[in-house]
């Protein structure tokens, strides 16, 4: 077995078992559908909870005592123990940012273990997946004698390592609820790569070489990378909020923070990704005067690199100063992702320029 082989052996490996945990995470969102009822029924909200123990105990409390200092033990008193003896009782939540994922489910418990069950194994073969994606991209490497970066299919397969690893760290933090979304994106984005995107290993034509490939490229696909964790909050954040707005959260939405805590989210990613993408289109001019002699001239993949940058540039802006945020900046995030791709795949594959050994 040669290097080559193992390397796309493992990377074929890879995107088989993303789709295993998209598959684990689907089935996750799907088992929570069985739970909804019993939660909206008997599980409230902080502010509902608090309101429903109130009105239950304050005739009570009033019977005691006339008394004040009485009044108030009393309504205590009566309010922990409703809350003990009732099964049915509401649970107060905790003042500040909670974690929905942490949060128990009330109701028939045989759902609420096997949602948590799949949620874990999605997780499982998540790494897995990665473990062998990097596998491949490092035995791709070996067998180039170069960073795997040369290629729309080196690109695409080494975004999807980060963009997963995100995720990852992400989970850890209490974000697991964005399993669905990115182990879809890295079964798409991966399964493109072995299938459309792949060309055999060979070296690098020599405008390529030179230490600014390194630079350039990679800090194109870590940007890219947190571009696309973004877009993928920001479309759960539609949804949520849609869902908010209609009163009908329901399923797995309600394992999800509140559409502003999303919101807050993604405006982050997008806040980390582009100072990364100015420093890319930056160190894309530089290498461009080493490797032709100009820094800039118009070329299709620098001008539809400018665009991104002028949409994201838009994004900040808008929420830093006309206060857009929320369905509006998440639409004007969505159109730099979209943007993005086009400048990845439509301007290799559909136009001519100097980027044109990118392609397939």
């Amino acid at each position: 077995m040669t290097i080559d082989y193992f390397s796309n052996l493992a990377l074929v490996t890879a995107t088989v078992i993303y789709a295993l945990a998209l598959t684990m995470h689907s089935i996750e969102w799907a088992a929570a559908r069985k739970i909804t009822a019993a939660r909206s029924t008997t599980g409230k909200r902080k502010g509902e909870a608090a309101d429903d123990i109130e009105t239950r105990t304050r005739p009570d409390a009033r019977a005691t005592t006339s008394r004040a200092s009485e009044a108030s033990a009393s309504t205590l008193t009566i309010t922990r123990t409703a809350a003990q003896a009732t099964p049915d009782s509401p649970t107060l939540e905790p003042e500040g940012d909670v974690d929905v994922d942490d949060e128990p489910f009330d109701g028939d418990p045989i759902p609420q273990q096997k949602t948590e069950m799949f949620g874990r194994m999605g997780i499982s073969f998540t790494l897995i997946g990665l473990a062998c994606a990097i596998a491949g991209i490092t035995a791709r490497g070996i067998a180039a004698h170069r960073w795997p970066l040369g290629n729309m299919f080196e690109f695409t397969t080494m975004a999807m390592v980060i963009i997963v690893a995100g995720y990852l760290v992400l989970a850890k933090m209490g974000m697991r609820w964005l399993g669905l979304p990115i182990t879809m994106v890295a079964t798409v984005g991966n399964g493109l790569a072995v299938t459309v995107f792949y060309v055999a290993v060979a070296g690098l034509v020599p405008s390529l070489n030179s230490y600014w490939f390194i630079i350039h490229i990679t800090a194109a696909t870590i940007s890219g990378a947190a571009f696309n964790i973004g877009g993928a909050i920001s479309i759960l954040y539609l949804i949520k909020k849609r869902a908010e707005d209609k009163g009908t959260e329901k399923g797995y939405l309600l394992r999800l923070p509140d559409s502003r805590r999303i919101d807050v989210i993604a405006y982050r990613l997008f806040a980390f990704a582009f100072p990364l993408w100015t420093f890319t289109i930056a160190a894309g001019a530089v290498w461009a005067e080493y490797a032709w002699g100009r820094y800039w001239g118009w070329d299709p993949k620098e001008v539809w690199a400018l665009v991104t940058w002028v949409i994201f540039a838009c994004y900040l802006h808008a929420r830093s100063t006309a206060g857009w945020k929320g369905g509006r900046a998440a639409v004007i995030a969505l159109l730099g992702l979209a943007v993005f791709w086009f400048n990845f795949i439509g301007v290799n594959l559909l136009l001519s320029g100097l980027h044109s050994y990118a392609g397939i």
